[in-house]
């Protein structure tokens, strides 16, 4: 009889570390199980400690644990793999079971658990035996001599095994828990618990109190269950994160220990992604929590559920190109490429160049131009009208943010917009002479044939505005005559006839970052109606410094159409306790009225913490940063146990405040200290180094095993020509320079999975955590 395999999550995870040679091993083993798991040579047999946990060989030292999850519609035997071990490794006591609270199918393995506190819980590990394999000696427990001293307290002794029941934790590891009466012993119970048990465990060691827990961990990830749920495996099976083992798994294999972060979904992202929303959805979370996988999954499943056809009815958007190519590349190890087809996936500035392509005639297009050559635009306009109360970095944020924003198309409706926020106020006769010397710089812009990206979003705006306008005027049409043809109304009737919104759906990545102009067109492009518009977003890495509130641009998210998550998969706890410092005591909006804070953002990840280091000067800098980066390739690049060493290139980056810093560093490292680097852009890394380098702004949505941040001096991290401009002369708006600056550094800090190095010269930013 054939089998069907699945790996559990945290069965890929652990052959992720394994040698080559093993890898290569287990394909094969799957192979021969897919096509026989009765073969004699996988010796397949029953643990003696739970019958539902089976082991079989794949070579002489290592044992591959399953567990049986019934028989397919089709007849073919369904098995999931829970875990890969050495066959020493293997006990009679370990356990399969369906959690109580998610439905998933959960492996626990007691081995992880230290001796004292299996002994303290009354426990002891017997090896289970091969056929062909002397027997192994029983694992010995330490004999404990009596103390005179009063035993340790135990770390949860304020807990109740029903309470830990009620939480969620693995039957099979309460005892243990309650056991527990060390920070290590508590450390080494989490690193080896299921999710679930890990994050309850963690959220009462932090300080949670039973009910915080239960409101915050237990009750977002519980699902509903059938009655006898703990005894159905193969429904279980549904429910548990898995990998689907076939002829590809080799490149799964492949790809690293970091995967698994990227795909996997915890029950409380897996409810965010299945739910049906009424209208538009959004899901928040600090860095690391998982948005951008819960935005894919959500296209996924959105992507599954389309009618037959042919076209693109989803659209997946986000600010930049780069993550546009990491989106698509992340999706693509998703789904199946005849669903993938019909997803456009396009960054929010390309998405508005369509949409102009489309509108304007040929020869009329205009061409972009970038920011910094537009304000040297506006100086030569303010230059010219020898106008010096305003310099032109106010005037080109009074444009992008209220003409831009407002999409304002008169003087008359400039002088009644709303400027909240925007720091220095301006009377009448004051917005007089802005409205027209923003009126010049726009004709001067026009005279050239060229425009600002965000001048480009306005229009692309309007264009989807109007569509959407024809749309809906032809329904209205429609309906007073009761639903017949329209075809005498219209007035082109080949093209309206058709004219439909672009979109059924819309999933927007990074959402923080967009403009008011590109929510309006978004909000043109999809039909207001069930499961709309799914927005992911953290204001606290808002780098850009647009503001907006989204019902003022037609999304309205209400009736508890809004998510939070709070817990990290990428970064330590080490790392997030010194980054959410950075923006601490600021005020941060939700992008709509309510605010947004990082309270019960946690990792169940640990590891060391960041270290600080002050330099003398550049030269000195430069030096300390170069014999850390040579230390960091020692330790990445230590060979395995089969003799394989690592590249290190790409898991090492290097970031830098600006452009011109940046160049300095890569020249620096590459003549003086024979260090290899890579360029961070808009289109990715360019060059082959190992090191990659690059600004803040270019780090937003990556990842490195280990980071440096350098040049996190005062003066440049804020600019000194910020805090003398606008200290004294616009306050809101230095304050608003000043989170935008925060912001960077914490997107920056929040990049580093493992190690975070930070370093200055000269007097530290105010804002690190020192």
């Amino acid at each position: 009889m054939t089998a069907r395999l699945s790996l559990y999550q945290k069965a890929e995870n652990e052959l992720y570390k394994m040698d080559s040679s093993v890898k290569t091993k287990f394909y094969d083993f799957c192979h021969q199980f897919r096509l026989d798991p009765d073969h004699p040579s996988l010796d397949l047999k029953p643990l003696k400690g739970d019958g539902r946990i089976f082991r079989a060989k794949i070579d002489r030292s290592y044992r591959a644990l399953l567990a049986r999850a019934g028989v397919g519609a089709d007849g073919v035997q369904q098995w999931l793999i829970v875990a890969v071990r050495h066959r020493k490794d293997v006990y009679e006591e370990l356990t399969v079971a369906i959690n109580r609270i998610t439905g998933e199918i959960e492996f626990v393995d007691l081995g992880v658990v230290g001796q004292s506190v299996l002994q303290r819980a009354g426990l002891q590990l017997t090896p289970a035996q091969d056929e062909h394999t002397a027997p192994a000696e029983p694992t010995p427990v330490p004999v404990v001599t009596p103390q005179p001293a009063a035993p340790a307290e135990p770390l949860l002794a304020g807990c109740t095994p029903e309470d830990l029941r009620r939480l969620g934790v693995a039957d099979a590891l309460i005892g243990p828990a309650l056991a527990v009466t060390t920070d290590e012993e508590f450390d080494q119970l989490i690193a080896g618990a299921p999710r679930l048990t890990a994050e309850v465990l963690t959220g009462l060691g932090s300080g949670m109190s039973v009910d915080e827990v239960e409101r915050e961990i237990t009750q977002p990830a519980s699902t509903e269950l059938e009655p006898g749920f703990e005894n159905d495996m193969a429904a279980a099976l549904t429910r548990t994160a898995v990998t689907t083992v076939d002829d590809d798994i080799r490149n799964v294999l492949a790809e690293g220990d970091f995967r698994a972060w990227k795909v996997y979904l915890h029950p409380t992202q897996r409810k965010i992604v299945e739910r049906n929303y009424s209208g538009p959805g959004r899901v928040s979370g600090g860095p690391g929590t998982g948005k951008t996988i819960v935005a894919l999954h959500r296209v996924a499943r959105l992507a599954a559920a389309l009618p037959s056809g042919h076209g693109k009815p989803i659209l997946l958007t986000t600010y930049t190109k780069n993550l546009t190519a990491d989106l698509r590349s992340r999706l693509t190890s998703l789904m199946d490429p005849a669903l993938l087809g019909r997803v456009d996936i396009k960054h929010i500035d390309q998405l508005a160049q369509s949409v102009l392509n489309e509108n304007t005639a040929p020869g009329a297009q205009r061409n972009l131009i970038t920011d910094e050559r537009a304000l040297d635009v506006l100086r030569e306009v303010l230059f010219e009208h020898d106008e010096q109360r305003w310099d032109a970095e106010f005037l080109f944020d009074e444009w992008e943010q209220i003409v831009l924003g407002q999409s304002l198309g008169t003087r008359q409706d400039y002088f009644k917009a709303r400027r909240a926020g925007m720091g220095r106020a301006l009377n009448r006769p004051e917005r007089a002479v802005v409205w027209k010397l923003l009126d010049q710089f726009a004709l001067r812009l026009n005279g050239m044939g060229r425009e600002t990206w965000a001048q480009a979003a306005e229009r692309a705006a309007r264009y989807e505005m109007e569509r959407a306008r024809k749309i809906r005027t032809r329904a209205e049409r429609k309906a007073d005559i009761g639903g017949g043809d329209l075809a005498h109304l219209d007035d082109n009737s080949s093209a309206m006839r058709y004219l439909r919104h672009r979109y059924r759906h819309i999933v927007v990545d990074e959402a923080q970052d967009l403009s008011p102009a590109h929510w309006k067109m978004l909000r043109a492009m999809v039909a207001s109606g069930p499961d709309d518009l799914f927005i992911a977003s953290d204001t606290h890495q808002r780098i850009y410094d647009r503001q907006v509130t989204l019902s003022t641009v037609g999304i309205n998210i209400r009736g508890g159409r809004s998510s939070k998550l709070t817990l990290s998969y990428r970064t330590t706890q080490e790392i997030l306790d010194q980054a959410a410092k950075v923006v601490r005591g600021g005020t941060y909006d939700d992008l709509d009225d309510g605010t947004d804070t990082l309270d019960g953002y946690h990792s169940l990840l640990h590891g060391p913490a960041p270290e600080y280091v002050a330099c003398t000067d550049w030269t000195d800098e430069i030096a300390q940063l170069a014999e850390a980066l040579k230390q960091w390739r020692t330790d990445i690049t230590q060979p395995t146990e089969d003799g394989t060493v690592r590249d290190p290139s790409g898991t090492m980056a290097v970031c830098v405040a600006d452009g011109d810093m940046a160049g300095r560093v890569a020249a620096d490292l590459e003549t003086k200290y024979g260090i290899t680097t890579a360029t961070l852009t808009k289109d990715g890394p360019q060059g082959g180094g190992e090191v990659h380098i690059g600004t803040m702004h270019r780090f937003k949505g990556l990842e490195y095993q280990k980071l440096a941040v350098i040049g996190a001096s005062d003066g440049i991290l804020p600019r000194t020509a910020v805090v003398e401009k606008y200290e004294t002369t616009d306050p809101k708006r230095y304050e608003r320079e000043l989170k935008k600056s925060r912001n960077q550094l914490f997107v920056a800090t929040t990049r580093a999975r493992d190690a975070l190095r930070i370093s200055w010269h000269g007097r530290p930013s105010p804002f690190l955590p020192l």
